[in-house]
């Protein structure tokens, strides 16, 4: 609204004085009656409230069933094991979500601790936030603009603003400017804005808006106000974690009324019930999961990423469109020079002659302000950017100005838009260098400098720079023209000699082009994303591939006047989005999800936080990264670079797809279980296994090999492939035929390991084998005990042997480089060793209910647990030959 106010309507409209300021009993009064100028806290969960909300979920509530019922029969183990196992869930979820969200304290420090201010006609310096609305408001070089203020005067005012609006250099303020109609942030010349830099000159303003309703306090706001949306694997793990909970009440009642059926003792039900509870419900699963995306994360590091929240490590892996900032996400935010005109050719950077272009050199290079020392870079970009043209000749401007000292100047001026300083050398010559607006130095140039001769300059000659100009104006670059005059100590910028003319850009990173181009074989698509001019941001587009057309990009201006319907329907085709607001920018991220689309967001700026926080994952640059952009970012890259994302994305998918194979396996033993207890069940037989001995395979045996499927290699041409769909299930691609099968082939060998001694029993006996004789053989203690101690033995093992094949389902163990996952060996050997010492151990035979076991027998139950494995050779064989037909 104050951008299309004049200043003396502004200041009546907050009834100040400019050249006394408020009075300070004024401004108490106003802040009191609206607050300091800081941000609204957002009051966060405590531990003990994230502790509770992991118990609510089915799978919990299934387990404390089994717990009371196991109390109520004094199953004092059974209870006291199904506690540990909720408790240990609880706290690893709990663990993942205490992370800290950094966004609204970060922002809260971007606030300038002090500010420059006029009360009672006294210029004071007080903390920023005790400012209020109407305070006049000073602003010089180096301070940080202390609140949102429309400016009252400007005297060669630069505000850098790139953290808000993402411009590469800093932005000309004009307090005499009107605007007739709304503008994006970066056009707003008449206006300064919270947390900005002061970067040149100087100038006063009077404070609009304080605290939350600054543009900075409107990003806190959409960043406090956003949704924690679920990634999708949390979704797919919640929805089978329901249908989990639902098969496990369903096995429970149907069981309970088989055992009414048969007339069975319903407290031994109640316990075979449990034991069926717990065989439905995966319960290492979460902690695997969870452990996986951990380990994750540590590779992650080594591609230059830190992961701030664990389910984004396999969100990134099915992304499908990568929204990225321009400015120095795309492009390395340093402003250089990359072409030259000078004796009418249009030339390279890299094309210059140090001997033959001195003047051209040494002239841009002396008439800037700016300094370089060491890592230590200071003044405007567009200078910096002519002091590193000297670099390939090792030209500095600290030398230069020993040999050529600065004896008069005229200060750059946004009205004349030149700058003038005049140099004598060692000889006594003397020399003015004026560079500034190529317009505005022709109208002054009377003569042209051309391969080493002056002669007057020709309507041609103009014609032939205007020309030049263009070429450049093209490409986006920001074009700078050089004159000279000889001889005068005065500064008059009249007569000049025409040099020459700079373009320059900040450029793309050199790897960004190919990550694109990686980025379109893994059929991801890149969006640009900025707060630059659209003909800017199309000329990088246009060079890193993003863009083939103008018609796919979109100014902000024509944003605003688009619903949010409309804009999803014209996402379709766009590419690239220019001089965008943060609202925008959430606006843009959500158009591409109303698609289906897994989004992720890269940024730097404050103005990238909102849009961060509103795709599915936010990815921030770790070096030029703002701390908001950071804290409202799922992943930081260390090395700001582009390219680092699609190595991440790589990552992504393969520990996607390792969590997948984990999952499998984990189910594949759960439903092998389910089928051995409910059929022996049905049939009428004893149970089979006791709660303790699924909980132990859950838990121990199955989890190290699906620790080990979480880590494995991965598979190299994983980029080749389109991204996952964010609705595709785990069981998409066989999954669910697999898990089936392998859970039945588990299943069978484990109730053929029940039913092992009485059929040998009944054969040497010469008894006929039925089904009351094999009821009566159970009905021995002893024999019970150890057959269930051979059903144990095997459901343990055989998951062993199965983790082994469910490394690669479409590769014959003989062909898989064991050695790529030692993590698999160890867990095959460890887990192996623990079910023998569940059988041979005392104390512990006694806790699991289980007998010593001879040679013999372990030769025979190990033989029957590598049945899985012969599936699994014999499904890659029938594969080969399919592949061959």
């Amino acid at each position: 609204m104050f951008v299309k106010q004049k200043k003396e309507d502004v200041l009546q409209s907050f009834n100040v004085n400019v050249g006394t300021g408020l009075s300070q009993k004024e401004a108490e009064k106003r802040l009191k009656e609206n607050g300091p100028n800081s941000f609204e806290e957002k009051k966060g969960r405590t531990k003990l409230q994230l502790f509770i909300s992991q118990l609510r979920d089915p799978m919990i509530y299934i387990l404390m069933g089994a717990v009371v019922i196991s109390v109520a029969l004094r199953e004092f183990s059974d209870a006291a094991i199904i506690v540990a196992v909720i408790l240990l869930n609880a706290v690893i979820g709990m663990i993942q979500e205490d992370k800290a969200e950094k966004s609204l304290e970060a922002l809260k420090q971007m606030s300038s601790p002090m500010a420059l201010v006029r009360r009672d006609g006294k210029t004071l310096e007080i903390p920023a936030k005790e400012l209020v609305t109407g305070d006049i408001v000073l602003l010089e070089a180096g301070r940080i603009v202390p609140a949102d203020l429309r400016l009252l005067s400007s005297i060669n005012l630069k505000i850098e603003e790139s953290a808000l609006t993402g411009e590469s250099v800093p932005a000309e303020k004009d307090a005499s400017f009107l605007s007739e109609a709304d503008l994006p942030l970066g056009d707003r010349v008449n206006m300064a804005y919270l947390s900005t830099n002061v970067s040149y000159g100087r100038g006063e303003g009077i404070v609009v808006y304080t605290g939350m309703q600054t543009e900075i306090g409107k990003i806190a706001k959409m960043i406090s106000e956003s949704k924690e949306e679920m990634t999708p694997l949390q979704v797919r793990l919640a929805d089978l974690g329901k249908l989990l909970g639902i098969i496990a009440v369903v096995l429970c009642m149907v069981l309970l009324g088989v055992a009414v059926f048969q007339g069975r003792d319903i407290a031994e039900m109640l316990l075979t019930a449990i034991s069926l509870a717990v065989a439905a419900i995966p319960e290492g699963l979460p902690a695997v999961v969870t452990i996986v995306l951990a380990l994750g994360v540590q590779r992650m590091v080594k591609v230059n990423t830190i992961v701030r929240k664990l389910p984004a490590v396999e969100t990134l892996g099915s992304v499908s469109v990568v929204c990225s900032d321009k400015t120095g996400t795309l492009t390395q935010n340093k402003m250089t020079v990359t072409q030259v005109y000078l004796n009418e050719k249009l030339l390279s950077e890299k094309e210059l002659d140090y001997k033959r272009d001195s003047i051209f050199v040494d002239g841009f290079i002396l008439c800037t302000d700016a300094s370089i020392s060491g890592e230590n870079r200071i003044g405007d970009p567009t200078e910096l950017a002519l002091l590193d043209m000297g670099v390939p000749f090792s030209v500095e401007k600290e030398v230069l100005d020993k040999k050529f000292p600065r004896i008069n100047e005229q200060p750059f001026d946004s009205n004349r838009k030149m700058m003038t300083t005049v140099h004598k050398n060692q000889e006594g010559e003397i020399i003015a260098y004026t560079k500034g607006a190529m317009d505005q130095i022709l109208k002054h140039c009377t003569q042209i400098l051309m391969n080493g001769t002056t002669r007057k300059i020709t309507d041609e000659d103009i014609k032939s720079i205007h020309a030049a100009s263009k070429t450049m104006s093209l490409d986006a670059l920001r074009v700078l023209a050089l004159a000279i005059k000889k001889g005068e100590t005065s500064a008059e910028e009249s007569n000049l000699t025409f040099i020459g003319l700079v373009g320059m850009i900040d450029p793309p990173r050199p790897e960004a082009k190919e990550a694109v181009e990686i980025f379109k074989e893994a059929s991801v698509t890149t969006v640009m994303i900025t707060g630059d001019h659209k003909d800017t941001a199309y000329a990088i587009a246009r060079e890193l591939g993003i863009a083939e057309s103008p018609e796919q990009c979109i100014a902000g201006e024509e944003l605003n006047e688009m619903t949010q319907e409309e804009l999803n329907q014209a996402v379709l085709h766009l590419r690239v989005f220019a001089r965008v607001s943060p609202e925008n920018k959430v606006m843009i991220v959500n158009a591409f999800r109303s698609h289906g689309n897994i989004v992720s967001m890269t940024g730097d700026g404050v103005n990238d936080a909102p849009s961060l926080k509103a795709a599915d994952i936010g990815v921030a640059m770790g070096i030029t990264g703002t701390d908001v952009a950071k804290g409202a970012a799922d992943m930081v890259l260390t090395d700001d670079n582009f390219a680092t994302i699609e190595k991440a994305i790589h990552e992504g998918r393969n520990i996607y797809n390792n969590i997948k194979k984990s999952v499998l396996f984990l189910l594949s033993s759960n439903f092998g279980e389910i089928i051995t207890m409910f059929t022996a069940i049905v049939a009428g037989l004893l149970s089979p296994l006791k709660a303790i001995h699924i909980l132990w395979v859950n838990l121990i045996t199955d989890s190290l090999p699906g620790l080990a499927l979480g880590v494995d290699s991965g598979d190299e041409d994983v980029m080749r492939e389109a991204p996952r769909k964010p609705k595709e299930n785990l069981f998409a691609h066989g999954g669910l035929a697999l898990t089936i099968f392998y859970g039945i082939v588990i299943g069978c060998l484990t109730l053929s390991a029940f039913l092992f001694i009485p059929l040998e029993r009944l054969i040497l006996n010469g008894t006929s084998i039925t089904y009351i004789a094999i009821k009566e053989t159970l009905a021995a203690p002893l024999i019970y005990v150890k057959c269930q101690t051979y059903a144990f033995t095997v459901l343990a093992i055989s998951q062993l042997f199965h983790a082994v094949g469910m490394r690669n389902v479409k590769k014959s163990v003989f062909r898989i480089n064991h050695l790529s996952n030692r993590m698999m060996i160890i867990a095959f050997i460890v887990g192996f060793a623990l079910q023998i010492a569940v059988t041979e151990i005392p104390l512990l035979t006694n806790l699991f209910g289980t007998v010593e076991l001879s040679f013999r027998e372990w030769c025979i139950l190990t033989g029957l647990a590598t049945v899985p494995l012969w599936f699994h050779e014999l499904f890659v064989l029938i594969g080969v030959m399919r592949k061959n037909k």
